[in-house]
């Protein structure tokens, strides 16, 4: 269990030296290879140590690995930018944004899918503007205007992901509170609901509603997102999010229990279709 920016670097360090083991190398001949010190090469598979982007592409030549996928996604994780183009835009809110919270959006910006359980409020990534505005000022007491503008424009931001090539696929169960609690005001709520109407229906998004007559269920611990990469299931993560900070669970045991948690979850919600018609129901009943 790791806070975020340890998160990364343990990630990255441990899918290089299994790429290194793969390649039949020790530590120290990948070392003399690169031309380091052998200790180098410990601290980066350790994550005790960051990682500059062009050292990650020194060690993949190493290591003869071919696979521009794998390669370019912990190309990201080491700092680079992709080659579709896309900058790390959160950078540009460092002095505002806490290192988790980057280290969330970093992420989520290059997972290729989403698991998430929400008991409380609409995922992020499906917020609209207003109820966006709304759900900061509530949870972070004593903004001033410019500073709350900002957190909402960052939220806006990661909603990109669902419109990138390829998109994010997000698959998100929704407790029927998220739906019932009044968010921002009457308005608000009801343009939030018709945002979930519409983004039911898009092919990378399944949404799935917990009602209330499911009575009590796994997730009544609380809220819980799963990240997974297609190029390798060793970069999977649970986050789980507290009050001040997130918490990054990284063990396969850790992986497997929320994963399957949330499988329980998708068999007592109703289906995407029932779900798109109870949300469009509340909608029209708010």
């Amino acid at each position: 269990m790791q806070h975020g920016p340890a998160v990364r670097r343990r990630k990255l360090g441990a899918e290089l030296r299994a790429l290194r083991t793969s390649a039949g190398l020790t530590s120290g001949q990948a070392a003399r290879l690169v031309g380091w010190h052998q200790s180098k090469v410990s601290r980066i598979e350790t994550g005790t140590s960051g990682v500059k982007p062009a050292d990650v592409r020194l060690l993949l030549d190493a290591y003869g690995v071919a696979d521009s996928q794998l390669r370019e996604l912990l190309m990201v994780l080491a700092g680079a930018d992709d080659s579709g183009g896309r900058h790390h835009w959160w950078h540009a809110y460092r002095g505002v944004l806490p290192p988790t919270y980057r280290d969330f959006i970093s992420l989520e910006s290059q997972a290729g899918t989403m698991r998430t359980l929400e008991t409380t409020v609409v995922p992020g990534l499906l917020q609209t503007p207003e109820y966006a505005r709304a759900v900061t000022r509530a949870a972070v007491e004593g903004l001033s205007e410019e500073r709350l503008d900002t957190l909402v424009e960052v939220r806006l931001a990661r909603q990109d992901v669902l419109r990138a090539d390829p998109p994010l696929e997000l698959s998100a169960v929704l407790d029927e509170a998220v739906l019932r609690r009044e968010v921002g005001g009457p308005g608000v709520m009801a343009r939030q609901l018709e945002r979930l109407v519409e983004a039911a229906r898009l092919p990378q998004v399944r949404l799935q509603v917990l009602p209330f007559t499911a009575g009590a269920h796994i997730g009544v611990t609380g809220p819980f997102v799963i990240f997974s990469f297609s190029s390798t299931a060793d970069l999977d993560v649970v986050v789980l999010d507290h009050l001040t900070s997130s918490l990054y669970l990284e063990r396969k045991e850790d992986l497997r229990v929320y994963s399957e948690a949330f499988n329980t979850l998708q068999i007592h919600a109703l289906s995407p279709e029932d779900s798109l018609d109870f949300i469009a129901g509340t909608a029209a009943g708010a």
